[in-house]
């Protein structure tokens, strides 16, 4: 953290003078309390750069918020963040540029490589804490990343959640079919894993696993397989838009009558848009509550905070509560070293992160919060109504 000049303290103290000695006090007092930086590698260009603004958004809206009602514990916090256009090598460079003139303490990055990529040197200056919209479950590991947490469950987390949900929901003591649809990258296979050994547990049969090319796929081969396995759920992972609808219409033309699934990317409202009128009944796993939700008094305030600063936001993604949550938590964590007397250094930062088992994110989240993994480990499902146009909730909150 940056500290004020003695020139500012005593201007400050000046400035205030004429008010009485107390408002002297407070003046110095306030102007003695160094910034909390946050920094950021953003991608608000590129091939991301939709969900990159909203990142953008979340996070900078969260401390402008924040900052408003008085900061952390007295101390301002202080946004800086450059682009990053989705690319590690430039995300890399905005991270060693930013902590070299920035000194953060705390660092929101873009995907799961930069993140991976950062790693040594944020463990090495012991003096940042990261967080990223990546809910690769590699980021979740309080040894080897003591560093970064997930401002939500780890893919492996959301399909342990899907399964869950499919075993309680399942009636006459049989278990529905389930086929698993995911891309070759890292986001797709990410939680496959978790996916097969929580169905296995339960009793659950994967009929098929489909694994397709990131972008530029013909689906009708896959559909194929999908029509020969029979699944009564099909779970897509690893895609925010497309192929899922050619995926639905090609389905729905053979006659497939299959419940669609998939996780938070996949359940934002660019898809649901995409799907049209094949979108009745679709299913998502989502970590957040959406933010028409009537029951939660944080996306009150952040309704209300577009509202009067994003009159143009056509609608609030989850991208957007990521971030901003992510600012929530880190918020926190500088708080409660504050308020312990601790500075703000990795050891102290990890620490406070992991008494963190009880958070309250104001609704965000359904239940509160425990950070003690490194990540957000509860959900619920949501089924879009086809009248109202919009998701809701087909479940209650499930933790695992």
């Amino acid at each position: 953290m940056h500290q004020p000049s003695r020139r500012k303290i005593i201007q400050s103290a000046a400035a205030a003078a004429t008010l009485g000695p107390w408002v002297v006090r407070q003046a110095l007092a306030q102007a003695g309390k160094a910034d909390i930086v946050i920094a950021a590698a953003q991608p608000v260009t590129g091939v991301f750069s939709t969900p990159g603004g909203y990142l953008n958004a979340g996070l900078g809206d969260y401390i402008a918020w924040r900052n408003s009602r008085g900061g952390v514990s007295g101390h301002k916090l202080r946004y800086v963040w450059e682009d990053s256009a989705f690319k590690t090598d430039q995300a890399v460079t905005v991270f060693k540029k930013l902590m070299a003139t920035e000194k953060p303490s705390f660092f929101y990055l873009d995907n799961t490589g930069s993140c991976k990529a950062v790693a040594q040197d944020a463990i090495a200056s012991g003096s940042v804490m990261t967080s990223s919209a990546s809910l690769a479950g590699i980021l979740a590991d309080p040894v080897n990343m003591p560093h970064h947490f997930i401002a939500g469950p780890t893919y492996g987390a959301m399909h342990e959640i899907l399964m869950e949900y499919i075993a309680r929901s399942a009636r006459g003591g049989s278990k529905p079919n389930v086929a698993l649809v995911y891309t070759e990258s890292e986001f797709g296979r990410d939680g496959i894993p978790a996916s097969k050994a929580r169905a296995q547990q339960l009793g659950i049969p994967i009929v098929a696993e489909v694994q397709t090319k990131v972008t530029g796929m013909d689906v009708t081969g896959e559909v194929a397989r999908l029509r020969r396995a029979k699944p009564d759920i099909v779970i897509f992972q690893g895609y925010v838009v497309t192929p899922i609808p050619e995926f639905v219409r090609q389905m729905r033309e053979a006659g497939m009558t299959s419940q669609v699934m998939g996780t938070i990317w996949s359940s934002d409202q660019p898809l649901l848009d995409a799907l049209g009128a094949m979108s009745e009944g679709y299913m998502g796993m989502v970590p957040y509550r959406y933010t028409y939700d009537p029951d939660s008094a944080m996306m009150k305030t952040i309704r209300e905070h577009v509202a009067a600063t994003r009159p143009d936001m056509k609608f609030i993604s989850h991208f957007y509560v990521n971030a901003w949550l992510a600012g929530m938590v880190f918020a926190e964590v500088a708080d409660r070293c504050i308020r312990a007397g601790k500075p703000l250094k990795l050891p102290n930062m990890k620490a406070a992160l992991e008494s963190m088992k009880d958070f309250d994110t104001g609704g965000l989240t359904g239940l509160l919060a425990d950070l003690s993994r490194h990540q957000i480990a509860s959900g619920r499902l949501y089924r879009l109504d086809p009248a109202a146009r919009r998701m809701e909730p087909a479940s209650g909150w499930i933790k695992v």
